[in-house]
C-alpha cells in the first residue's frame, strides 16, 4: 500500500485527467506485479516450525568446554610454536577447519597451510614426546 501511494504522489504531477479510478488501479496492478517478480527473484523460504531444523542441537554448556579446553601441557606446547605453524594447527586441529578454509582465513596457499600444519605437529610431537610416552595425553 505504501509502494502505491509513493507511486501516486510521484506521477500527480504527471495525471492528464481522465479517469482516476483508472490511473490509480494501473499503478496498483504495476505495483502488485513488480512485487511477484522481486519476489521471483529473490525467493525468501519461511523458517520451520521446528528449530532443530534450523540449529542443530548441542550439546550442554559444561561438556562442550570440556571438548574445548586443552590440558595444560598440550596448551604449552601449542604457544610454543611459531605463530605461522600455531595459527595453521590451531585452525585445523583444534577449531576444526578445512585446508581450504584455513588458507582463505590466512591469505597463504593451500600448500603452504599443509607444510605448516605438518611442521607445526612435528614440533608438537617432539616436544610432547615424553608425555606421549607416558600415556598421560
Amino acid at each position: 500500500m505504501q509502494d502505491v501511494l509513493v507511486r501516486v504522489q510521484r506521477g500527480l504531477k504527471n495525471y492528464q485527467p481522465g479517469s482516476m479510478q483508472g490511473w490509480l488501479a494501473r499503478i496498483t496492478t504495476n505495483a502488485f506485479l513488480d512485487d511477484v517478480r522481486r519476489k521471483k527473484r529473490r525467493p525468501t523460504d519461511s523458517l520451520p516450525d521446528d528449530p532443530d531444523w534450523v540449529l542443530p542441537p548441542t550439546a550442554a554448556a559444561d561438556v562442550a568446554l570440556d571438548q574445548v579446553v586443552l590440558p595444560d601441557e598440550i596448551q604449552s606446547a601449542i604457544l610454543a610454536l611459531p605463530d605461522d605453524y600455531r595459527a595453521a594447527v590451531v585452525l585445523s586441529d583444534v577449531v576444526g577447519l578445512g585446508y581450504q578454509e584455513i588458507s582463505d582465513a590466512l591469505g597463504v596457499p593451500i600448500g603452504t597451510v599443509r607444510s605448516r600444519i605438518h611442521r607445526g605437529r612435528s614440533r608438537l610431537r617432539d616436544s610432547l614426546g615424553p608425555l606421549l610416552s607416558e600415556g598421560r595425553t
